[in-house]
């Protein structure tokens, strides 16, 4: 892999200081989600060899999996054309990635004018976390 240092200069950050990550599964290509990095954040993906994401909510570093252990391990790193997007392609522990329990965060289709929901609930959030979570948690 890149040096950390040499990678995380070429990435064009946004005015907060940070770029969208796409999760994708390894194996399948599945898109799993999609989460914000720092600079941190990214250095330490990088060097531990799992997601660590930027938590916008809670203005701290996430790893992911810290606390329902569905941890990402990272695979494979990219960085689009225009450096402003990481892919990274992730062997996602447990199966789920979604905090509500789904194995992606892309779980519901456009129908006409409807969203229908096309993946099911692999666990339930209280079993994951003790609480359910909102629908639309900010990370």
């Amino acid at each position: 892999m890149t040096e950390p240092s040499a990678l995380t200069q070429q990435v064009k950050w946004n005015e907060q200081g940070l770029v969208p990550a796409i999760a994708q599964d390894w194996q399948t290509g599945e898109v799993l989600m999609l989460a914000w990095m720092n600079s941190d954040a990214l250095e330490l993906t990088m060097r531990e060899d799992r997601a660590i994401y930027w938590s916008r909510s809670r203005q701290a570093l996430w790893r992911k999996g810290e606390e329902s252990g569905h941890v990402q391990h990272l695979k494979e790193l990219r960085i689009d054309c225009d450096a402003d997007t990481i892919l990274m392609k992730v062997e996602q522990v447990g199966g789920i990635a979604c905090h509500t329990g789904r194995r992606s965060c892309f779980y519901r289709v456009l129908e006409g004018s409807d969203l229908r929901v096309t993946d099911e609930i692999l666990m339930r959030p209280d079993e994951i976390y003790g609480k359910e979570p909102s629908t639309r948690r900010k990370t």
